[in-house]
């Protein structure tokens, strides 16, 4: 299939990628277990064996006339462990490559279907400054809700575009389910859109 670009002219691209049929689920899938992975499940408790000391009993069994205790580190005592104590989790979902790479493709397709995605032959600004990005949105016609996806990492864009709260510069390295759907546009050079065409045949 042929893509329109910004500049009139189009872009061959592959049906697999950029014509995919559009799996909820799939998709829903992918944004789970990516949101998931970025969980860093480093909350932790000392449950009674973790508590350092309690290796003696404190007193005798019998005849102090006091409750029984085996350690001054049971749950119930002052400075004791923690009952059900919480710990270090991994909230990472599998998901195979071949389902992940199936559901960025869903993705791009539909945008290309809502005309969300918009081709350009580059991408570039010349300061690094918001205002400088600004004009360039407005000049493509679009929005400050915008994803900017380059091949390489550009100082400037990646500058101009982060005082702007909406506004994302990645490389293609960097896309993922939750960036490509969280803005209203997404704008790719062309060296982009082939690089992600052979990521994802």
């Amino acid at each position: 299939m042929e893509l329109q670009m910004a500049n009139g002219g189009t872009l061959e691209v592959a049906d697999g990628v950029f014509a995919r049929e559009y799996k909820k689920g799939l998709v829903h899938q992918a944004v789970v277990a990516y949101m998931a992975a970025q969980r860093s499940g480093t909350k932790a408790q000392k449950n009674r064996s973790a508590v350092s000391g309690g290796g003696i009993k404190p007193w005798r069994q019998k005849g102090t006339g006091r409750a029984r205790a085996g350690t001054i580190r049971s749950p119930i005592w002052r400075g004791g462990g923690v009952n059900f104590a919480a710990s270090n989790r991994d909230y990472s979902q599998k998901m195979n490559k071949k389902q992940y790479r199936a559901a960025i493709s869903t993705i791009v397709s539909e945008l290309v279907r809502q005309e969300r995605l918009l081709i350009v032959d580059v991408f570039e600004i010349s300061e690094p400054k918001t205002k400088a990005m600004v004009a360039k949105l407005s000049e493509l016609g679009l929005s400050n809700d915008t994803l900017i996806v380059t091949v390489e990492d550009d100082r400037n864009i990646a500058l101009s575009a982060r005082n702007l709260i909406s506004c994302e510069a990645v490389t293609v390295t960097m896309l993922n389910p939750v960036n490509l759907i969280a803005h209203d546009k997404v704008v790719m050079t062309s060296d982009a859109v082939k690089a992600i065409q052979e990521w994802l045949v």
